[in-house]
């Protein structure tokens, strides 16, 4: 099999651009490989429907080119390994070029964001980070003790019945037991439906509904990562009346909270584990190396021996620290500290009541880079995480659990595309219901949910299917909604004639498989 490939038109520049980077130059093949392993090593996995991500106008790599022949099938390993694929397997060369153009945008971001970053020192950082991965364990990313959190969070013990749309056929509502442990052994809820067909006002009218039914005890967080546009705030405001979710637009309006507050500022064993795990994530959403984790790990306790016990460093002063150690030398663990300084994305206000007894709606910028909204999303996701996990479990009363809290996270697909984001997020799914907590995952697709290391569609008890791009795909659909072969054909039959506003269902109320129109916000 050869592989033949162009980078895209843009990256054809950007090669150029690299080559000049290295000190005497460097073939621009040798760059190709490089950018290969560097996409690769971040965990990105490309999906079918990106193979046509990049065009292929740039630069040409012939096979015998791109791969000298002594190192060729170790570049195949590679890619095989990454996939879970056969080494004949037909979308190697679709793999290659991807990782090829997706490396080379990165870091063309890389060195063009720091002019002082030379190719020496991001080939020392990420040679210090790839051997590491030798020895190093895994990020622990469970909960730690926090002996002197005072947040308390009421809980709501009776029936919670959502109205989630009426039968077509015979135009009677539909209502779902969302608290019933007779019906469901949790409480979480996934959503799949391709844009405009009606998921995200049907997720509005679960979160108010939920609020309303439950005399407001329970609150919420929806999680959007992708950043509003005026049309889409001023079509919102209706639903941030109702609900009374107050709308912070980031980093216009930071978040009120103080990510590291999670951490036990009293208990010195409970504050290096903290530490830890603080230091975990920020490596682990940013793509930091194990040397970077210990620099980091260093300033950040110097900064908490500046605060009194109760009081915990910002990122600014952990920055501030953390220039003290390492002179004028800069690397990309300085250049994500500096930019979550510099956007104060993160406030607290100590005179405020905690967020997780209001209604959120957080709009995360998409100006803001990757790393930025990535890191200061799996922050807050895990400040709602530990901060659940140290209270008590809610009880279970005639059947029903007792809810304090909803965890909304907008277009998921993007966060089970990569296993460093999957895993703190399989681990909520698995823990947090004792604690009163559901976590509702909107996503464009069915694929995304089914991941080669976890299935997060068997972890959601209830599941909607409205239309989506691929609805003959039944063996994931059925395993999408927890259908029999025979419920199965019946989903089938109903997707082929589904319309926007539509949606099929695994619920206990209802005929699986069945099409019912869906109870959307506007039309509420």
């Amino acid at each position: 099999m050869q592989i033949n490939i162009r980078t895209s038109e843009t990256n054809q520049e950007v090669v150029r651009k690299l080559t000049t980077k290295v000190l005497g130059g460097a073939k621009e093949n040798v760059i190709a490989r490089i950018a290969l392993g560097y996409s690769l090593q971040s965990g990105k996995m490309f999906t079918n429907a990106e193979f046509n991500l990049y065009d292929s106008k740039g630069k040409e790599y012939k096979d015998h080119i791109l791969f000298d022949a002594k190192n060729r099938d170790f570049y195949i390993a590679l890619i095989c390994q990454h996939y879970g694929v056969y080494k004949t397997n037909e979308n190697i060369p679709k793999y290659v070029k991807l990782h090829i153009d997706h490396g080379l945008e990165m870091m063309d971001n890389l060195f063009g964001s720091s002019n002082n970053y030379t190719f020496f020192d991001f080939l020392i950082e990420h040679l210090d980070k790839g051997t590491s991965m030798l020895d190093s364990v895994s990020v622990n990313l469970d909960a730690v003790r926090n002996n002197s959190q005072g947040i308390e969070k009421s809980f709501f013990k009776e029936s919670i019945k959502i109205n989630i749309g009426r039968d077509s056929n015979t135009n009677e509502d539909i209502f779902l037991g969302f608290n019933n442990t007779n019906l469901y052994n949790n409480c979480h809820i996934a959503v799949a439906g391709s844009s405009g067909t009606g998921k995200t006002q049907f997720a509005l009218e679960l979160l108010n509904q939920i609020s309303r039914e439950s005399n407001h005890h329970v609150s919420f967080i929806y999680l959007d990562f992708k950043g509003l546009k005026e049309d889409d705030l001023k079509n919102l405001q209706p639903f941030f009346e109702h609900t009374k979710a107050n709308f912070i637009d980031a980093p216009k309006v930071p978040f009120p909270i103080n990510p590291l507050s999670f951490i036990d500022s009293i208990n010195e064993v409970n504050r290096q584990m903290g530490i830890d795990k603080f230091v975990d994530i920020i490596c682990k959403y940013s793509n930091i190396g194990i040397k970077q984790r210990g620099t980091l790990r260093d300033a950040t306790i110097e900064a908490f021996l500046d605060k009194k016990p109760g009081e915990y460093p910002s990122f600014p002063e952990i920055n501030e620290k953390l220039i003290e150690i390492v002179g004028d030398k800069r690397d990309t663990l300085t250049e994500i500290i500096d930019e979550l300084s510099r956007y104060n994305i993160f406030r607290e206000d100590k005179k405020a009541q905690s967020f997780l007894n209001q209604n959120i709606y957080l709009s995360l910028s998409g100006d803001l880079s990757n790393s930025v909204r990535f890191t200061s999303l799996f922050l807050i996701i895990n400040y709602i995480y530990n901060t659940f996990m140290n209270m008590d479990s809610t009880p279970t009363e005639n059947g029903y659990r007792g809810m304090r809290y909803v965890l909304l996270i907008d277009e998921a697909h993007v966060i089970f595309k990569e296993k460093k984001y999957q895993d703190i997020l399989e681990k909520i799914l698995r823990e947090i219901r004792s604690k009163g907590v559901s976590v509702v995952l909107l996503s464009q697709g069915i694929d995304e949910f089914n991941q080669s290391n976890f299935d997060f569609s068997s972890m959601c008890e209830m599941s909607f299917l409205l239309d989506i791009k691929d609805k003959t795909n039944t063996k994931a659909i059925n395993k999408f909604l927890g259908l029999s072969d025979k419920d199965g054909i019946k989903a089938a039959r109903s997707l082929e004639k589904i319309q926007k506003g539509q949606a099929i269902s695994n619920i206990k109320e209802f005929t699986k498989g069945e099409l019912f129109e869906l109870k959307q916000f506007y039309n509420g």
